[in-house]
């Protein structure tokens, strides 16, 4: 060691001195910053809409058991009431369709109804269409598809629609708001508003509304079909 050295003190040489240990230069150890850990946040979901429960296919919304068996009778029997149409004007059973003037012996099923229409706005456009063949086909159609599809129970809601359709054109063909026809003559009309149409396009928009084919018909057979449930309107 030369002269102008300095000897460094060292811990035992400060120990040996008697330099009391608070007096030590410390030197500070280097702070290490904290990790923290943070936890993803969850990232909150907006509160969903409260879906309105539909009736499940197979039971009526209103009422139990009861309200289907009784919704199946009227929904067969309305049916029936647009076969027996069908079949009465197709073959002429003798009944609202003379023997021999069926649509298989080459009469018209609308050209002696509409072109007799005598009362309401439309009796020029019902005697233009009456016995034309696109009426005939459509007239026909219209009673064999909504006959069959209240008998089986199935397509209720499509029915609805063109059943109501139906009767909507033929409560225009009647008018029952006239008095008197254009000859003078009473027309008979018992309700200026509500007749027999009325009531029918109310029964097949109800037995929709009930799901009646799901009781004692093939509704929940058909509610099945790819097509079908994937097209709601069609059940």
């Amino acid at each position: 060691m030369t002269v102008h050295q300095e000897s460094r003190p060292t811990a035992q040489g400060a120990r040996a001195a008697g330099v009391p240990q608070a007096a030590r230069a410390e030197v500070p150890a280097p702070r290490v910053p904290a990790v923290r850990s943070e936890r993803p946040q969850r990232s909150e979901r907006p509160a969903q809409p409260v879906r309105s429960e539909r009736p499940v296919p197979g039971r009526a919304v209103l009422g139990g058991p009861v309200v289907g068996r009784v919704a199946a009778v009227v929904r067969v029997a309305t049916g029936l009431v647009f076969l027996w149409a069908f079949l009465d004007k197709l073959f002429g059973w003798h009944y609202a369709t003379a023997s021999g003037k069926g649509w298989t012996d080459g009469g018209s099923p609308t050209k002696g109804f509409l072109s007799n229409v005598q009362a309401g706005p439309l009796q020029s456009f019902f005697h233009t269409i009456a016995g034309q063949g696109w009426t005939d086909t459509l007239f026909m159609l219209a009673l064999l598809g909504i006959g069959l599809a209240l008998t089986t129970g199935v397509a209720l809601r499509a029915t609805a629609v063109a059943g109501t359709a139906l009767m909507a054109m033929m409560w225009a063909a009647e008018w029952p708001p006239a008095q008197h026809l254009t000859t003078g003559d009473p027309t008979g009309s018992s309700n200026p508003l509500v007749d027999y149409h009325v009531v029918y396009a109310l029964a097949m928009v109800l037995l929709a509304v009930l799901y009646a084919g799901n009781t004692w018909g093939l509704g929940r057979t058909w509610a099945r079909l790819p097509l079908v449930r994937d097209h709601r309107w069609l059940q």
